[in-house]
């Protein structure tokens, strides 16, 4: 069921704690064979010699296979929506975060779109096929809008995953569809769907699964599709409504990939360039291989960046002002800049995976390969220009990237659903929202998209920089050499907005110390330790210090890391990047 790959789009065996998705598969090929079988066995014309009673005894088993199919189908509609509807779903809030139930059941949000110029909120559904929008003025849902092809409608357990919503610089809303192997343009000033067919479809899968999209500076459109090595260019004035018109291919190299089996890899995501006139896009083999690509609009021409060990399934992918992709690895807890001028990465990690996700007290027991999974990535826009957003997939958090100091900052989402965690029976809290993507507008204003959670949820640009607490290093860089132990000194002052946060669940404040030392953020086989592990929140202008004793393992291969170090409360986390040189 295509279903599944929105998690495991790669191919990756899925960590435990999703793996309740593949009953819903099972369910749905269960009744498509019962049916496909009935239908051969039991629905042909009975031979005139067969007397009456054996008719007879065929139409009672007859009723009674048609009795099994219905029941059949009927479980598995019942557990797919159970799974994937969000039906007793409770909009959630906290200081940063606000939840928004869906006008309609089941819609199964993905891709969404922060409109500035409108002061709207775009959002498909992927199950019913409508475009809808919430007015940021008057904080109420539009009528939401019908796609005119929408084939998986009338299936009560398939949908249609739409992962890039965007507009051009006319106004027009543009997403990608899987299952129509299609890209549509919305005209708000006119009213009206225009459906884009891609050329080609993947033999393997039916579909090329177009997944990112992006302009250029003429408005032209450039987009990928997961199950396709191709980059597509859409020409707008030549592009036809219902057809292919103005859609001409570029075959992207995987030279890199040679040897892996070419189902197994994937374009991740793109990102248009129109100051220095490229086309950025990350390619995978998940999770074993990833690779970067610059294709030059003028030339025509593409460079390959190969990734380091460790960074094999980038997706995300957004240019800053100088030129340099930032990118996502979805295998990790890591996200990236890639030099533009001569390649090297510069890494970081998020936060380590909080324990509240699977439902235990902490984080020694947290089980093994419990990844942030950072998913896509943008830059942000209006007066938050040089600032990185993205979104942490089983991290359930949303983030933000200051690259000019070197400081993260995480903010939780409230929901949690335990049929998506590996949840032990007593826990309290386990399992994640979904938050599956995400748009940026201007001044931090950021709203995401609860795919199974049938919500979609807002980051305020009032609040996403008023932390109760902050957060400095000393030194912020240091060179050590295996075995050897140093001292980084961590402040945590109380800030103006101190009581922001004063209520019992966030009167203390917890150390939080991550890195690239290995794929999940932990610091492998080097150990860290605080002086105090939690404090109670600062008064506001008080500073407390915290002493964090890191020391390397004699086994850590020499090069260049990068420690993350801060505080968190239950709702927000700031931590700040220390440059780490180990010597042999």
């Amino acid at each position: 069921m295509e279903t599944e790959a929105l998690i495991d789009r790669k191919g990756k065996e899925r960590p435990h704690y999703l793996k309740n998705k593949n009953i819903i598969a099972y369910g749905v090929i269960g009744v498509i064979v019962v049916i496909v079988t009935a239908y051969v066995v039991f629905m042909r014309a009975p031979n005139n010699n067969i007397n009456n009673n054996v008719i007879s005894s065929n139409n009672s088993n007859l009723q009674s296979t048609a009795q099994l199919i219905a029941n059949s189908r009927a479980a598995a509609i019942e557990q797919y929506q159970k799974q994937f509807c969000g039906l007793n779903s409770i909009p959630h809030s906290n200081n940063y975060i606000t939840e928004y139930n869906l006008p309609s059941t089941c819609e199964m949000p993905l891709g969404i779109l922060v409109d500035d110029q409108l002061a709207k909120v775009w959002y498909v559904s992927t199950k019913h096929g409508t475009l809808g929008s919430y007015d940021l003025a008057t904080h109420k849902f539009d009528k939401e809008l019908n796609i005119p092809v929408w084939v998986v409608r009338n299936i009560p357990t398939d949908n249609s995953q739409v992962w890039s919503v965007k507009e051009d610089k006319s106004g027009n809303i543009w997403f990608t569809d899987e299952k129509q192997n299609a890209i549509w343009r919305y005209s708000k000033s006119v009213g009206g769907f225009e459906m884009y067919k891609v050329p080609e479809m993947s033999k393997a899968f039916g579909t090329t699964y177009p997944v990112s999209i992006d302009f250029d500076s003429n408005g032209n459109v450039y987009f990928v599709g997961i199950r396709s090595p191709v980059l597509w260019f859409g020409n707008v004035t030549q592009m036809k409504n219902g057809t292919s018109n103005g859609i001409a291919k570029i075959p992207i190299p995987t030279n890199a990939f040679r040897g892996i089996d070419p189902d197994l890899i994937s374009t991740g995501s793109i990102a248009v360039d129109n100051k220095r006139n490229v086309v950025w896009i990350s390619m995978l083999s998940f999770p074993s291989k990833g690779e970067i690509l610059r294709y030059n609009i003028t030339s025509k021409t593409f460079h390959p960046f190969d990734m380091p060990p460790g960074l094999n399934s980038p997706v995300g992918v957004a240019v800053d002002e100088n030129g340099n992709p930032w990118v996502t690895d979805h295998a990790t807890s890591l996200f990236f800049m890639l030099n533009a001028s001569n390649g090297n990465t510069t890494t970081y990690a998020t936060s380590r995976a909080s324990p509240q996700i699977y439902g235990v007290s902490d984080a020694n027991s947290v089980p093994e390969g419990a990844y942030s999974l950072p998913y896509w990535i943008e830059k942000g826009s209006g007066g938050n220009g040089g600032s990185l957003w993205f979104n942490e997939h089983e991290g359930n958090k949303i983030a933000r990237f200051e690259p000019s100091n070197n400081t993260l900052y995480e903010y939780w989402i409230p929901t949690q659903n335990r049929l998506w965690g590996n949840c032990p029976p007593n826990s309290q809290t386990c399992g994640i929202a979904n938050a599956l993507q995400f748009s940026s507008g201007q001044n931090g204003q950021t709203w995401f998209a609860e795919w199974s959670e049938n919500k979609i949820g807002s980051l305020t640009g009032v609040n996403y920089n008023q932390l109760p607490f902050s957060v400095s290093v000393f030194p912020q860089e240091l060179t050590i050499k295996g075995g050897q132990a140093v001292e980084i000194k961590v402040n945590v002052s109380g800030t103006t907005t101190t009581r922001l946060s004063q209520n019992h669940s966030n009167s203390t404040v917890e150390m939080v110390a991550s890195g690239t030392f290995s794929p999940g953020g932990d610091l492998g086989n080097s150990t860290g330790i605080f002086s105090q592990a939690s404090l109670p929140m600062p008064d506001t202008h008080d500073i407390k210090q915290v002493s964090f004793i890191f020391t390397p393992s004699t086994k850590l291969k020499p090069g260049d890391y990068m420690m993350m170090l801060g505080a968190q409360n239950q709702e927000v986390a700031m931590l700040k990047a220390v440059k780490v040189h180990v010597i042999s």
